[in-house]
């Protein structure tokens, strides 16, 4: 193992490589409004630019993880960041929908590479105290640079240009790329399975994708139905049933053909991509099961706030970045916490603290939303939310590696990081769900309370759910519509409350869920 100072001197060089993906996943959102008219994009190419990252990470999460521990770990993730560079230079010279849809895959490529990578380096590297401090440092990271992407991408956007926000990459890249090789020793495991077995890489990329892509499009084409025309390469999808139904299909086929093959892998005594073992420790089992329910809610925040500061509040892209802020400074403060915490109560403790205070931070959100109301008033919530994220992203990582060996420490992350994404895309598909329902509902109720006609008052809640109430300026300006606006702001304002709650109540499911995980000693992580 390589000397303090050295150990500790790698952490900024993870810390950049997973903000560098992490604020690509939100920084994006803010500058699409530009990207949209400077490339000509239509509304699905549009959403593509968002998707095709987040499908491609995704699927590659696991297959990267293993490949990582056998082929060396620094490698893979020096190699992940040179990808990313690489993309994002053809993102941010982009002169097509396809150019910047193709560079968001690549993107995602390099992505995948950089994430697992980071968690088993960091797995490999620190033991017993250092471990808390570390993911400490990483969980804080993870949490901060997510809030920091939309203010970062508000200023570039408005100041700079919205290529600037790819391009940006390029020199913090290559620092990443040049630290990494002077600080952080290669580790690996020559005896891990790799990509040897190419039967349960296809099969589990695929059907990452197929699921990852159903729960992002579901809102969009349809569930069952079809509600838009999808279309691949100037392909229409035949026929009136969406894609949706058969994406998940074939993720089921696929995903449980996997374990099939997993089985009879390790019965015969053959390379498996990922060492069912794993799953006989408690703490990866139950820690893996709480980190995919919380992520349902955990970033749902982050999720429907832009949407009510913009179009309520009618706050800037740069304002509304800068109203995140509290949330980035609340989880950076955790990345201080965190560790003494642990150290005097655990590591389980510590996360069903976080998972508490993240929970307090949400349905505080939830009660606060009104119209009118000051983006002041969301300070103090999103402090709570934040120092929650930062406390339960780290150190729920932390604990449900906590008994893996440092030699499959790689797919063990992989692992880890798909179920937290696949939780993300299903958590933002059920609130993306929960959001048009509840905004149909309330909208509807109200106008027809205010005296608006059962037909109207359909067609304009159609209107702003659709939108997702992008709608909602030019209904306030409209001579029509503006003496109801106080009445669509406020319907607004009571469908992200439901959505704050339902997010609070799947934080709540993975507390619960965290007291199956078991306290592991700090003694046996220095062993291992």
């Amino acid at each position: 193992m390589p000397s303090t100072l050295r150990r500790w001197a790698i952490m900024p060089v993870l810390g950049f490589g997973v903000a560098l993906i992490i604020v690509d996943s939100t920084i994006v959102n803010v500058a699409l409004p530009k990207i949209v008219p400077a490339l000509n994009m239509n509304i699905a190419a549009a959403e593509w630019v968002n998707s095709a990252y987040s499908l491609v990470f995704a699927a590659l999460l696991v297959a990267v993880g293993a490949m990582a521990d056998r082929s060396g770990r620094r490698r893979t993730f020096v190699i992940g960041v040179v990808v990313f560079a690489i993309a994002s230079l053809v993102a941010g010279a982009a002169t097509s929908s396809g150019m910047m849809i193709g560079a968001r895959m690549l993107q995602g490529v390099g992505g995948a590479m950089i994430l697992p990578t980071s968690l088993s380096l960091v797995n490999a590297n620190f033991r017993g105290k250092d471990r808390a401090i570390a993911f400490g440092i990483w969980g804080s990271v993870i949490a901060g640079a997510a809030a920091l992407g939309p203010l970062l991408g508000g200023w570039l956007t408005t100041y700079v240009s919205w290529r600037a926000i790819f391009l940006l990459n390029l020199p913090v890249s290559l620092a990443i790329v040049i630290a990494a090789v002077v600080l952080i020793t290669e580790s690996k495991d020559p005896d891990a399975p790799g990509l040897r077995d190419v039967a349960g890489v296809l099969m589990v990329s695929f059907g990452f994708a197929a699921l990852v892509f159903g729960l992002i499009e579901g809102q969009h084409y349809g569930w069952w139905h079809a509600k838009a025309t999808f279309s691949v390469a100037g392909h229409d999808w035949p026929g009136s049933s969406s894609p949706v139904p058969w994406a998940f299909g074939a993720a089921a086929v696929l995903l449980v053909g996997f374990v099939v093959h997993l089985v009879r892998a390790t019965r015969r005594g053959r390379p498996a991509l990922i060492d069912l073992e794993l799953f006989r420790l408690r703490s990866f089992r139950w820690g893996g099961l709480t980190i995919l329910i919380v992520a349902l809610g955990e970033f749902g925040l982050i999720f429907v706030i832009p949407l009510f500061l913009q179009n309520v509040l009618g706050l800037s892209p740069l304002e509304t970045g800068a109203a995140l802020l509290p949330l980035a400074l609340g989880a950076f403060a955790a990345g201080g916490l965190a560790a003494p915490l642990s150290t005097k109560i655990g590591g389980v403790a510590t996360v069903r603290i976080g998972m508490a205070l993240e929970a307090i931070g949400i349905a505080g959100f939830a009660v606060v939303v009104t119209t009118p109301m000051s983006a002041w008033n969301f300070v103090l919530p999103l402090m709570i939310y934040g120092l929650g994220v930062g406390l339960a992203t780290a150190q729920l990582t932390n604990v449900a590696l906590a008994e893996v060996p440092r030699n499959r420490s790689g797919q063990a992350s992989g692992v880890q990081s798909t179920l937290r994404q696949v939780g993300s895309a299903l958590g933002t598909a059920v609130l993306g769900t929960v959001l048009s329902i509840a905004i149909t509902a309330h909208t509807t109720s109200s106008l027809e309370h205010a005296g608006v006609a059962t037909a109207d008052a359909q067609h304009i809640a159609d209107a702003v759910q659709s939108s997702a109430g992008t709608v909602l300026p030019s209904l306030r300006a409209a001579p029509v519509t503006q003496p109801l606006s106080g009445v669509l702001d406020s319907s607004f304002a009571d469908a992200i409350t439901t959505v704050g709650i339902v997010a609070a109540a799947f934080v709540l499911a993975g507390l619960v869920t965290s007291f199956l995980i078991p306290r592991v000693p700090v003694e046996a992580t220095e062993e291992r």
